[in-house]
């Protein structure tokens, strides 16, 4: 796998933490959680590729099949989801706590264990991309919360009001 495809990867899987910390970048969040969040997610984002890294190999042991059949049902199934997944509503809760901070991390990080299991289907070294797909989303996280605080700060609170709207409309969406 080239280094521009796993590049790609870590980008695709990192427009979750971005698109969300737009959001709660407009929350007037402290310097200490905006860290915090970018660190979870980099965490995150190393650490569930890895699992289910080891998990893929797990099936490929347990069921005699074709790696690229799985690993191409894998990226269908990652594509689909993320396409619906457009659709969901997005709940944003202030992040008061750190276990609502791991929270946030885990759920923008769920992809990347999916990946994770794909490449261990297929047997590609997992570290790099790991690495990668770990700095790639904290920068993202970060950058989503940086603008969003420009937003906000250029905008008040319309861009609070905004985001909400544009939460209820993908929840609209989904509904109907």
């Amino acid at each position: 796998m080239s280094l521009f495809v796993i590049f790609m990867l870590a980008v695709g899987l990192s427009m979750d933490a971005f698109s969300l910390s737009l959001i709660y970048g407009t929350l007037d969040l402290s310097r200490k959680r905006c860290n915090q969040m970018s660190i979870m997610v980099g965490i995150f984002h190393f650490f569930m590729p890895l699992l289910g890294y080891q998990i893929g190999e797990l099936i490929l042991k347990i069921i005699k099949v074709n790696p690229d059949i799985i690993v191409g049902i894998i990226f269908l199934i990652l594509g689909i989801e993320m396409i619906v997944s457009t659709k969901k509503e997005e709940q944003v809760k202030l992040l008061t706590t750190l276990i609502s901070v791991i929270f946030f991390a885990f759920t923008v990080s769920i992809d990347s264990f999916s990946i994770g299991i794909g490449f261990g289907v297929a047997n590609i070294q997992v570290l790099l991309p790991c690495v990668l797909f770990s700095m790639i989303s904290a920068v993202f996280t970060k950058l989503g919360i940086s603008l969003g605080k420009k937003l906000s700060n250029q905008f008040g609170s319309i861009t609070t009001i905004i985001g909400a709207i544009i939460l209820g409309i993908l929840g609209l969406t989904y509904i109907f």
